[in-house]
């Protein structure tokens, strides 16, 4: 007896064990493991076997905003791309036929400045090469990048049809974009005007507010009085001061706007030093609240208010121009404006209506006025395509306001002489402000006013007055849902206040404005044979047919007379391309559906993409191209700062990927708030993938735990309570996690899963769950229960996540299903039996764990304290005061939960000296030690080791364990 209980304590009953067993590795491998899923992907025509699985289901459509084909993927870029894959993906998995078609912006200035780099760096002159030529350079140039940057997108783990995506150069899409403009031109919605508009002097065309970036810039800034010729006699003598940040402009100045909600007063000039620039006995009109401001700036030293002056009376005066003896010798009126404020300068703007919106409204406005008074309202063009000052501005034509470098020119400091040559300059200086510059060139652009094509706002349409673009899109967005709903306010504010759609571009690459005007009467030409021939045309060979020798005779004749006709060459404005895309690819593919579900792009896209699409598609078919707009915020460094190469601080996608792996960049993009600006960088990444570590390890255990597991599930009514509280806990998430994938609140959905997996399962449940796992009997209804609900959880979890994470989850779940053509991205979401739900037991355990909670402090200090190896070795005393917390371990085993060898609970009070929580104020734990023998095969202490005869060295579980692992095996 004694040899052979020497014998059985020696043995090693490891290989008795239902241990976990897997080839899933702990060390994910991403970035050599993630090309081989990508391979296998289009091996499998991934995509293609989607759509077959979805074929006659729900469409759901997430339609592409295009990037621009010039250049690498930038983070900004990965940020975009995986929540729209996320989104795809998970409609996927919900049940819907969720086709995702990638798609490039091609036409454009982006791609034509590059080419035109290659051009200068060769020295060659850009208009010197046929513009079919340059054209087809441009269009070779975004082919190439189409290509790079699809490769990266699906290297980022993006599925949709990147074997034909969309792009606005196919020959189609050119047809369909000069077919919608054409719909504009029909209706009357297309106009030629001139208008004050964004000119880039470097890029030499005209760029839209969405091509536009604001920095800081250096500007003169002037005084400058206008005599008063003719009003009230009590203003007689006097001038009136403007004050301007553009000197450049006072020749095209025609104006001066005043605001009848502010107080004037006219001032005269007591003292000031002798060499001053305004002299004593001066009178001036100024806003009472800048008077004294102003006569700093000038450097009097002294000064009476002599009168008010009423808005009555400034409409009525008419000044003459500082410059009058140059040759500006029109009359300048006084006009209310509601733009003109109190809060910098004099009280009076200087209104130039070809430089600026607010000075062309009120000139306008005011325009049958200003002619009632004998005034020309004939607008100058005093600024050329090059900067330069035209013959409109006499005496200073010549001068440069930009050079071609985007450098400051003479123009001012010509100005600023004349001024004062003039006798009219009062103050100078400079200040430091925003101004606007082009987002390609970086360099700060001009208001000039140019014969250009537009869109009108508030023209009335086919329904009466009321039915107009503007609101028509402003039903649009009340009709349209925003996530989040910022949005809203801020697309609709855009609308309410922007002016007519400038739509015509002086370039060369794009879509032409593919329109005939009659040269006797301006009219635009409506031929429907006309535009069927031009249409016809683009679809077969492309948009270089407008630009092909002969093609005003090609597409007039025979029914009109080319020489009585204007072609305009002018390009649409890109923004106009990438607008019209729903036309050409939700409603031109068979496989899509219009409106869209969802528009998805950066907050930027507010004056862009989400406003061009908005405008295009009321102004042709009367609604939103979409149902809800989602925004995401741009990217920035660990410290909240814009990335800039200059600072060092960008973080590449395509580093991150080779690091650490594309899940990770995911898993860092649906981790945020990407409502708002997203930080990234080296501690934000190792943050990332250590959670990622803990998540694949939680995945890797149930792999190797469902290595045993023979597929015969336990009915729910025999799980113990501890199994059907995980299912209850998985009906609660299939509910967040719908929710959250149908609110596009990833961040919840990666919060709830991270801590189901992390607290709920590795902390809590398979903590107690290994040993029956490991150790109890094959038969063990406990067992075979927990192998039940955990498979259950991998079902649930790798669906789950397989949007997030979508290389992981395939790698997890072929390893459980093995398979030459599965994926997991084939499935949908499980259902979850409304059954699993038990509140009440879910409530029970709650107060289960606040007690387990506090047992398992005090074990953790014993184990500081070296008083005990592993929890297996104690047998805490656990007071519990509270009755509800006590009536909850109803057939709760106390030992089993805490993971202790006993465990009793009591419910006395405890003494002084017992452990507690603050936030668990009715329960102590006085720790002890086991009592008894330690198992061989589960290493509890237990006094019942060695009452089986057979197994002197096990407990009586491990015992029956033992003679069932026997019996299997010798039956094998």
């Amino acid at each position: 007896m004694t040899d052979t209980k020497s014998e059985s304590t020696a043995r090693d009953y490891s290989d008795t064990l239902f241990l976990p067993e897997t080839d899933f590795p702990m060390r994910a491998g991403l970035p050599q493991r993630e090309p081989e899923f990508i391979a296998r992907w289009k091996r499998l025509d991934l995509y293609r076997r989607q759509r077959e699985a979805s074929s006659g289901k729900p469409k759901f459509v997430l339609h592409d905003g295009p990037p621009y084909a010039n250049g690498n993927l930038h983070i900004g870029h990965a940020l975009n791309k995986i929540l729209k894959d996320v989104i795809s993906r998970s409609r996927q998995m919900e049940g819907f036929d969720s086709n995702y078609v990638p798609g490039w912006d091609c036409h454009g200035l982006p791609i034509e400045w590059k080419i035109e780099e290659k051009y200068r760096a060769a020295g060659k002159n850009k208009d010197e090469v046929p513009v079919v030529e340059f054209r087809k350079e441009c269009r070779q140039f975004a082919e190439h990048w189409v290509g790079v940057q699809g490769e990266e997108f699906q290297r980022l783990g993006v599925v949709g049809d990147f074997t034909n995506p969309y792009t606005t150069m196919a020959f189609k899409a050119e047809a369909v974009i000069a077919g919608e403009l054409m719909k504009f031109a029909v209706s009357d919605q297309l106009y030629r005007g001139s208008k004050p508009v964004m000119w880039s002097v470097v890029e030499k065309t005209a760029l839209a507010e969405a091509e536009i970036e604001y920095h800081d810039h250096q500007s003169d800034t002037i005084h400058v009085k206008f005599p008063v010729t003719a009003g009230p006699a009590e203003l007689a003598g006097a001038a009136v001061v403007i004050w301007t940040t553009t000197p450049w402009t006072i020749p095209g100045n025609r104006a001066i706007a005043f605001s009848p909600r502010i107080s004037y007063g006219l001032y005269e000039v007591t003292d000031a030093p002798e060499d001053n620039w305004v002299k004593a006995g001066e009178k001036l009109v100024l806003a009472d609240a800048l008077a004294e401001a102003v006569f700093k700036a000038a450097r009097v030293t002294a000064f009476e208010r002599r009168a008010d002056v009423s808005a009555e009376a400034l409409g009525a005066v008419t000044a003459a121009h500082p410059l009058a003896g140059l040759g500006y010798g029109f009359a300048v009126p006084l006009l209310a404006g509601d733009h003109v404020t109190d809060d910098a300068g004099t009280g009076f703007v200087h209104t130039a209506p070809g430089h600026g919106t607010d000075d062309f409204e009120v000139w306008m406005a005011n325009k049958a006025a200003i002619e009632a008074r004998g005034i020309e309202s004939r607008i100058p063009y005093t600024v050329d395509a090059d900067g330069f000052l035209t013959k409109e501005a006499p005496g200073l034509s010549g001068k440069r306001v930009l050079t071609d470098k985007g450098e400051k020119g003479d123009a001012n400091d010509a100005v600023i002489a004349a001024l004062r040559e003039a006798g009219a300059l009062m103050a100078r200086g400079r200040i430091k402000h925003q101004y606007p510059h082009s987002w390609r060139s970086k360099k700060p652009v001009i208001f000039r006013n140019t014969p250009q094509w537009f869109i009108a706002m508030d023209k009335p349409l086919e329904n009466g007055p009321t039915d107009t673009l503007r609101a028509r899109a402003l039903a649009a967005i009340a009709a349209t849902r925003f996530v989040p709903e910022a949005g809203h306010n801020r697309l609709r504010g855009m609308i309410e206040a922007r002016p007519d759609w400038v739509v015509s571009r002086q370039r060369a690459w794009g879509v032409p404005i593919a329109v005939f005007v009659e040269k006797e009467t301006g009219t635009v030409l409506k031929d429907a044979a006309v535009n069927a021939r031009i249409l016809a045309a683009f679809e077969a060979e492309g948009a270089d047919a407008w630009f092909e020798a002969g093609a005003a005779a090609r597409f007039l004749a025979p029914e009109h007379d080319p020489a009585k006709f204007e072609k305009v060459d002018d390009i649409l404005d890109v923004w106009f391309d990438s607008g019209s895309t729903h036309a050409f690819v939700l409603e031109g593919r068979g496989d899509l559906k219009w409106p869209a579900d969802v528009y998805l792009e950066g907050s930027d896209q507010h004056r862009g993409w989400f406003h061009s699409s908005l405008l295009e598609s009321c102004g042709t078919r009367g609604r939103a191209p979409y149902d809800t707009v989602v925004t995401h915020g741009f990217t920035m460094d660990e410290d909240g700062r814009k990335m800039s190469k200059s600072l060092g601080n960008t973080v590449a996608p395509q580093d991150v990927i080779k690091q650490y792996g594309a899940d990770i960049l995911r898993l860092w993009v649906v981790s945020a708030d990407y409502s708002e600006d997203s930080r990234i960088g080296p501690e934000i990444l190792k943050t990332t993938a250590d959670t990622y570590r803990k998540l694949r390890n939680t995945m890797r255990w149930m792999l190797g735990t469902l290595a045993h597991y023979d597929g015969t599930e336990v009915p729910e009514s025999e799980m113990p309570e501890l199994e059907r509280l995980i299912l209850h806990r998985l009906h609660e998430l299939d509910g967040i996690v719908r929710e959250g994938y149908a609110a596009f609140d990833f961040k919840r959905i990666v919060s709830q899963l991270t801590s189901f997996m992390i607290v709920d399962l590795s902390a809590f449940y398979f903590d107690i769950r290994k040993d029956a796992l490991y150790c109890d009997p094959w038969s063990s209804v406990r067992r075979r229960a927990a192998l039940s609900v955990v498979d259950k959880v991998f079902s649930c979890l790798t669906a789950w996540l397989a949007p997030l994470l979508p290389f992981t989850i395939e790698e997890s779940w072929l390893s459980r299903h093995p398979s030459e053509d599965g994926s997991v991205h084939l499935r949908q979401f499980p259902a979850v039996p409304a059954s699993w739900r038990d509140d009440a037991l879910a409530e029970k355990w709650r107060k289960v764990r606040l007690v387990r909670k506090v047992v398992t402090g005090a074990l953790e200090i014993e184990r500081r304290e070296k008083r005990i190896g592993s929890s297996l070795e104690a047998h805490p005393v656990v007071h519990v005061t509270d009755p509800a917390l006590a009536a909850a371990f109803e057939g709760v085993d106390l030992a089993e939960i805490a993971i202790t060898s006993g465990a009793t609970l009591v419910t006395s009070e405890a003494p002084a000296e017992a452990f507690r929580l603050d936030d668990v104020a009715a329960v102590a734990v006085v720790p002890g030690r086991a009592e008894g023998t330690k198992c061989a095969r589960s290493w509890k202490i237990l006094p019942e080791v060695g009452s089986d005869p057979d197994y002197p060295d096990l407990s009586p579980r491990d015992a029956a364990a033992m003679r069932e692992f026997e019996a299997r095996r010798k039956a094998a």
